[in-house]
């Protein structure tokens, strides 16, 4: 048995993108309500949606700022985990060296 499939004209998608933009509702809630398929509304959000006054065509829409940020932020991750390793290090490399064998201990000659 087949199913046909759903189209939805333009201005039907941009309603539902504006709706998801306004805040008030998740994606995956519109979808159900409207009885959309899994990712359709993510779709259109990429095709029809409007982030910050500019139009979104997908994941390559970042600005060069947007991606430099990006950067930035996952060196700055990787230098504090840099950073608490080298805390570790010196913590333990700084602790006074404790000897638990008895061989460094001054032994007592007894004169028998």
């Amino acid at each position: 048995m087949s199913s046909k499939r759903q189209r939805y004209t333009e201005a039907f998608k941009r309603e539902l993108v504006a709706l998801y933009e306004a805040g008030e509702r998740s994606a995956a809630s519109l979808e159900r309500e409207y009885g959309l398929g899994s990712g359709n509304l993510w779709r259109w959000i990429n095709r029809y949606g409007f982030s910050e006054g500019r139009k979104t065509v997908g994941i390559g829409s970042r600005t060069a700022e947007e991606r430099q940020i990006r950067e930035l932020e996952r060196e700055l991750a990787i230098t504090r985990q840099e950073r608490d390793i080298l805390k570790k290090a010196v913590a333990i490399f700084s602790r006074p060296k404790q000897s638990g064998s008895s061989s460094s201990r001054p032994t007592e000659l007894s004169s028998r």
